[in-house]
């Protein structure tokens, strides 16, 4: 996800929640009373809680996922460069009157009680002002990955399978490597290719859009 971003598994805990939603006199007696509890939240919900402002004093990137607010660590310079080059590389790509590309937006997956923000999203071409793309929608979604490698890989792998995204890729920035999902499934992708210097690889929603390797990562 965030390279240095990624899906730091850091829940905002109860206090955090509270702090927000509810009056300082009050917050330590509801917090003490809830201490235990696992707050879990549906799309709508969390949709709520938006549209009431529940984050606008908060300086943090946050997500839904599977029904648990995620804190997002600050994106690191290889990420952006990464994710800029890829932004430019779809621009160029693409057929326009069949897909729209979008950075770090929302993607609802009700089913899963999640809100992602892929670093980037291939979607049907058309306008989304009445709701947030759906899996449905996605023709590609990547994310860009540092230290959350394994999570991107694992976590959000399953959910993205388990949602129907038909082609998922991880670039791999560690490592040099881009990893191709394909073929989702209730217990995750069928097929899992991978990518490295010297190879070249395509969108099976676009097989003429090639992306070498070696210039996505500069060398």
């Amino acid at each position: 996800m965030n390279p240095t971003t990624a899906m730091k598994q850091c829940r905002l805990n109860i206090e955090d929640f509270l702090g927000i939603c509810v009056p300082s006199c009050r917050m330590k007696k509801v917090a003490k009373q809830m201490s235990f509890h696992t707050l879990h939240l549906t799309v709508g919900e969390f949709d709520k809680m938006v549209r009431l402002g529940a984050f606008d004093n908060t300086h943090r990137k946050i997500e839904l996922f599977r029904g648990e607010l995620i804190e997002m660590n600050p994106a690191g310079p290889v990420h952006d460069d990464l994710i800029i080059y890829l932004n430019n590389w779809s621009m160029g790509v693409i057929d326009s009157s069949q897909t729209l590309v979008t950075s770090q937006t929302g993607l609802d997956l009700p089913e899963q009680s999640s809100r992602p923000e892929p670093d980037l999203m291939w979607l049907g071409s058309r306008r989304y002002k009445d709701g947030h793309p759906r899996a449905s929608d996605v023709q590609l979604a990547i994310e860009v990955s540092d230290s959350s490698l394994e999570k991107d890989l694992q976590d959000k792998g399953h959910l993205y399978a388990e949602a129907g995204i038909i082609e998922y890729w991880i670039i791999d920035a560690p490592s040099n490597l881009v990893h191709v999902y394909r073929r989702p499934s209730a217990h995750g992708y069928e097929e899992r290719l991978k990518f490295g210097m010297g190879d070249f690889v395509s969108p099976s929603c676009r097989e003429s859009a090639v992306l070498h390797v070696d210039e996505l990562f500069g060398c």
